[in-house]
């Protein structure tokens, strides 16, 4: 991509956080930092404190201690990357918790796709990558703590989307990597783009929540089916580095598991990695 692409910058924090909170009166903190170790671990250190009104959002311009799935770290650096958190009260009872892993990717994705013209390109790779043509652009991270004030439990949802630098970033990595300049035009990318960005997302979040302790997550079905990169497509399902059975990729249930088709029957998928199979 040509270095004279247009990227979207961030505003100092202060700034920024002004400018989130003017979009979303419902949260009752919202704050932007320059540095942290992790927007998720800070957020949940203060719920298991029983401090912290919610719904709350935080986020920062350099994560020091970012963590992706499974504890991995996520480097970033100043500006590359949108990186923020929001936690939530949520009833539901231990049991359902899993859904709100594929869910969320759902909800950034449909936030995402909402923002620049829902672009087909824009998918989930269960259970939360948010992809653009296979190439991943954001990942999200779920995590919960019982609500020591209260029922229920607090649960934090973090984002990290790639700003610029998907091609270096897929060289370093030695796989597909994408970032918001593959998916906006100039018209996503302006002095508000952040702020509209963040404040999509987190509502977004906020509204899939709250349905899902009204209606589970069975009322989502149709809506993850519409932004499912995997489906019908051949997958290995990975174990601590090991494949545990081969099949196609066929939705998912109304637990959020994702469903694959082995040679033994259906099967529900609900931890573990999955890997496309390439073509023959």
């Amino acid at each position: 991509m040509s270095a004279e692409v247009r990227s979207l910058s961030l505003p100092e924090p202060a700034a920024l956080a002004r400018a989130i909170a003017a979009r979303l009166p419902a949260f009752r903190d919202i704050s932007w930092v320059g540095s942290t170790g992790s927007t998720n671990a800070d957020l949940l250190a203060r719920a298991r404190a029983g401090g912290g009104a919610r719904p709350c959002l935080l986020g920062a311009h350099l994560q020091e201690t970012g963590r992706g799935r499974a504890g991995r770290p996520w480097q970033n650096r100043v500006g590359a990357a949108l990186m923020f958190s929001c936690a939530f009260d949520v009833d539901l009872p231990p049991s359902q918790l899993p859904a709100l892993s594929p869910l969320a990717g759902m909800a950034a994705c449909e936030a995402l796709r909402q923002l620049v013209g829902q672009p087909a390109g824009l998918l989930v790779k269960w259970p939360n990558d948010v992809q653009w043509h296979d190439a991943k652009l954001a990942g999200v991270l779920v995590e919960s703590v019982r609500n020591p004030a209260g029922t229920g439990h607090a649960v934090v949802i973090g984002m990290g989307l790639n700003l610029h630098g998907g091609d270096a970033l897929s060289q370093a990595l030695q796989r597909s990597v994408a970032d918001w300049n593959d998916v906006a035009g100039p018209g996503e990318k302006g002095p508000d783009a952040a702020a509209d960005l963040v404040a999509a997302v987190a509502r977004a979040w906020q509204d899939a929540a709250h349905t899902l302790q009204q209606e589970g997550f069975g009322a989502f079905g149709a809506r993850f089916a519409r932004v499912d990169a995997l489906a019908g497509r051949p997958v290995n399902v990975i174990d601590r580095g090991e494949i545990l059975y081969t099949g196609a990729a066929s939705g998912v249930d109304d637990h959020g598991r994702l469903l694959v088709q082995a040679a033994d029957g259906m099967r529900p998928v609900s931890v573990g990695e999955i890997s496309i199979r390439p073509q023959a």
